[in-house]
């Protein structure tokens, strides 16, 4: 089963009419995307876009041959007329099947908000399934098989991607695809990176991709190491590379501080934009969790799980810390860099980047500063990708 792409953007496009936002600006050439429309084996097609018949001939297809042309979502971009010769477009009712001429198999799924998702099977029996934007089914059951392609917007329901997961209905071999791409991600390296997390990919408008055929899915870095500085974005970039997950245990190192309003002010704040479905422990005891099998584990921050453990071994006392409050340090920070490097689960830490310029005025200060230096660089070392998040923007270190 032949798929081409003759649009990957937002109902409204990319760039957007009149928008003058960053990315927008820059959605130029290769990088603009008409809204998106797919085209199987030049018999269906699935949503429309502004000038269908030239963007089908543009990637060196025709539309003579579409023998039904279905409707996933209200359109509220730009307006479409229907290329002249072809059906009038539709929608099939939820649950419904529908068998082409051309032998296809269609099914609608329903979603969770207005719109329908298509399964379009083929006679040799490839599955696609190709979701609305801002759609992601609702009801899935457990254990079904995996598609071969998904096509869905990605980066605007990540949990739909966590869903068809938890479902089985994304697997270890699916190619997802991403489309319905919007002014929310810059395009280029930033939308490959954020895609990669997902294990999921974009493709440029007019690429026609083989349902079935094999592609390297984006490997999933086992192991990721956030750092950055002050409110700069690192706890939201290292909770984005969880979100296509359906389980995820979070792992909060602050603890509780009773009687202090601005910081469970804080506390809140990530609780209320982490996925209701992830589990929350707060503790500091994180190589029993390493050791263990379980779903992708995110610890928020290793600078807080250093205070804890340098409270536990007396580092503020200068005469503790010399006889033997370094060295009991320095143990409990091997046995946690070991237990990253055999860890079976994936997992993604946020650290504090300091040190930078401004040398602490206490000795403790001091202390801190070089031993989670001395942290950082040890647990880094362990990762297969390591980010700097410099004013909302992820730089890439390693991986």
């Amino acid at each position: 089963m032949e798929l081409t792409l003759l649009g990957t953007g937002a109902p409204a496009g990319l760039p957007r009419p009149d928008c003058p936002c960053a990315a927008c600006a820059t959605a130029r050439g290769p990088l603009a995307r008409a809204a998106t429309s797919l085209l199987v084996d030049s018999a269906l097609l699935l949503d429309l876009t502004p000038g269908a018949a030239m963007a089908a001939a543009r990637a060196g297809r025709s539309l003579v041959g579409v023998r039904q042309v279905l409707l996933t979502h209200p359109h509220d971009g730009p307006p479409v007329e229907l290329p002249a010769g072809l059906p009038a477009a539709g929608r099939v009712p939820d649950g419904q099947e529908l068998t082409l001429i051309s032998g296809h198999r269609v099914r609608a799924v329903p979603m969770d908000n207005p719109g329908t998702g298509y399964e379009v099977t083929s006679l040799e029996g490839e599955r696609l399934l190709y979701l609305p934007p801002g759609g992601a089914p609702a009801g899935l059951a457990e254990g079904r098989a995996a598609y071969d392609m998904v096509v869905a917007d990605v980066v605007g329901r990540p949990d739909a991607i966590a869903r068809l997961r938890a479902a089985g209905a994304i697997g270890s071999s699916t190619d997802v695809i991403a489309v319905h791409l919007d002014h929310d991600v810059p395009g280029g390296p930033e939308l490959s990176r954020r895609l990669a997390a997902a294990g999921a990919r974009a493709v440029p408008d007019g690429t026609t991709l083989t349902v079935g055929e094999y592609h390297a899915v984006p490997d999933v870095p086992r192991r990721t190491l956030v750092t950055g500085g002050a409110r700069s974005g690192k706890s939201v970039e290292a909770e984005r590379r969880l979100e296509t997950f359906a389980e995820v245990l979070y792992v909060a190192t602050s603890g509780s501080r009773d009687g202090d309003p601005e910081w469970a002010a804080r506390v809140s704040l990530h609780r209320d934009r982490r996925p209701g479905a992830w589990d929350t422990v707060e503790t500091c005891d994180l190589v029993p969790l390493l050791a263990e099998d379980g779903p992708p584990m995110l610890i928020d921050c290793l600078s807080l799980w250093l205070t804890d453990a340098m409270d536990r071994v007396g580092a503020w006392d200068d005469a503790k810390w010399a006889a033997d409050g370094e060295h009991a340090l320095h143990a409990r920070v091997a046995e946690l860099v070991a237990a990253v490097r055999q860890t079976p689960r994936t997992v993604v830490a946020v650290t504090n980047e300091v040190g930078s310029g401004v040398v602490p005025a206490t000795a403790s200060g001091r202390r801190f500063r070089d031993e989670l230096g001395r942290l950082n660089a040890a647990f880094a070392a362990e990762c297969e990708h390591v980010l700097l998040v410099v004013a909302g923007q992820a730089l890439v270190l390693r991986g």
